[in-house]
């Protein structure tokens, strides 16, 4: 009894003194250097390893004075085809999906027209009236010889034949436009030669839209039993195994470009792998805005890897001499204050932020036109991570 009487009066006369007991330790969070010095964090090993923060040095790049021009990866089309249907009609069935390869001639939708059997039907009756035209003009021939007609009325059937075999070219023109050829024309001839029947039983109201490239299906908007007209786009088909390359070209670069040149196409998408492509077009029109012209690159497209609308960068050797820039991954590079900067490994550990001039992409890393002098170990990954803690730091110390 008397040591907890003790103890309480030990208690109160350390707190009437301002004394409290200290807490227990706890781990301390990243800390920002105080006002007045270099930006800098300090980070516990645990935390860096949570993080993902990895170091390096800075790298020395050699640039061979390469010009940069970005651009966009766009379909060939030379080797692109907007099917459409050739006449108004339902759809009875559809031979091609989304994503797949299509050959040259194969039929990729089959519609019912009306129009199309109007079309044999007018076809098959102007083939008649030139056959008929033609026998009176030939009898017409033989009669003016014995002197049995005259010869205005041989004039006569030679323009009727005329009227007819000028009928029978349009009509036949008319089944070429819907995608018949010659044998088709012939074999419908022939089955009506044959057949004494009435002329809507030997006419076929389907059509065959058939694929006119080799190709793959990259857009589809059709489907079975639809109504469509010629204004529709029911399928887009294109040969992927080459691409374009859509470039922007500076004005200043112009002098150094000709056509069938070689430029090398790469993306960030496959890291350091280069496409190698030909410089088939220059522009004619420098944008008034942007002060750039158009080029366009044809270029093999192995395994389908290069996707239209894909964001690329092309290069095109310089006459300039090789030189060595100081270089580090584009990650490394964070916006903080609105200006490029690095963390950089500081000399009692931290990490201290570095504001850098950039300069042009070389591969998948970025040169650095100044701010470090090439003896600097910098964050290579998580920099980002760094950023959020510095700004977090920043606002909690305003």
């Amino acid at each position: 009894m008397t040591r907890r009487i003790i103890g309480l009066l030990t208690l109160l006369v350390l707190t009437g003194c301002g004394q409290r007991p200290e807490p227990p330790a706890r781990q301390e969070p990243p800390e920002a250097a105080p006002r007045g010095t270099p930006r800098e964090l300090r980070v516990p090993p645990e935390l860096q390893k949570k993080w993902g923060l990895v170091t390096g040095p800075v790298e020395r790049l050699t640039v061979t004075g390469a010009i940069a021009l970005p651009g966009v990866i766009a379909l060939n089309q030379h080797r692109t085809a907007l099917i459409t249907s050739l006449v108004e009609g339902r759809v009875i069935s559809v031979g091609a999906d989304l994503g797949d390869q299509v050959r040259a001639g194969q039929a990729v939708v089959v519609i019912h027209s009306p129009a199309l059997a109007q079309a044999q039907t007018a076809f098959l009756q102007a083939s008649a009236r030139r056959a008929v035209a033609r026998r009176e003009l030939d009898r017409a021939r033989e009669l003016v010889k014995d002197e049995a007609i005259q010869q205005k009325e041989v004039l006569r059937r030679q323009a009727e034949f005329d009227a007819a075999t000028t009928e029978y070219g349009l009509a036949e023109s008319s089944l070429h436009s819907l995608g018949w050829d010659h044998p088709q024309l012939d074999a419908l001839l022939q089955k009506a030669s044959r057949s004494g029947t009435d002329l809507s039983d030997l006419v076929d109201p389907t059509l065959a839209i058939r694929a006119p490239v080799d190709g793959r299906v990259i857009t589809r908007d059709v489907v079975a039993g639809e109504h469509v007209h010629p204004d529709k786009l029911l399928f887009t088909v294109s040969d992927l195994s080459t691409v374009w390359a859509l470039l922007d070209a500076r004005e200043k670069n112009l002098p150094g470009l000709a056509a069938g040149g070689r430029i090398a196409i790469t993306s960030e998408v496959y890291g350091g792998r280069v496409f190698e492509g030909r410089l088939t077009r220059i522009g004619d029109v420098v944008d008034e805005k942007l002060r750039t012209i158009k080029l366009r690159v044809e270029l093999p497209n192995p395994g389908l890897l290069l996707k239209p609308n894909m964001f690329v960068q092309g290069a095109l050797e310089s006459r300039g001499e090789a030189r060595e820039v100081l270089g580090v991954p584009e990650d490394a590079i964070q916006t903080i204050n609105g200006e490029p900067a690095v963390f950089v490994v500081a000399a009692g550990g931290g990490f201290a932020v570095r504001p850098v001039a950039v300069g042009e992409r070389v591969g998948g890393k970025r040169a650095i036109a100044g701010g470090l002098d090439g003896s600097e170990v910098v964050v290579i990954a998580g920099a980002f991570n760094l950023k959020a803690e510095l700004l977090k730091s920043s606002f909690g110390g305003e």
